[in-house]
């Protein structure tokens, strides 16, 4: 489904409660901001907004506990 990413997340009042930064061919991106976020039974997503102002969707896995790097949503018209 997507790409799997090593994951650095803040753990407030639960683990990996949000990520603050992940690694992408060989390179750290900070993230900035969480732009939205969803969960569903099995995962938690993440949109968010890295150094250089990229935009990334990232989705942890509770099962497997796994994050991976997702392609972007399209935008509706």
């Amino acid at each position: 489904m997507g790409q799997r990413i090593e994951v650095t997340c803040y753990a407030g009042y639960k683990a990996d409660e949000r990520p603050t930064s992940f690694t992408l061919e060989n390179k750290t991106l900070v993230v900035l901001d969480i732009l939205d976020r969803w969960y569903d039974q099995d995962s938690n997503y993440f949109s968010v907004l890295v150094e250089g102002g990229t935009k990334h969707l990232l989705r942890h896995d509770l099962n497997d506990d796994f994050w991976e790097l997702l392609p972007p949503r399209r935008e509706e018209p």
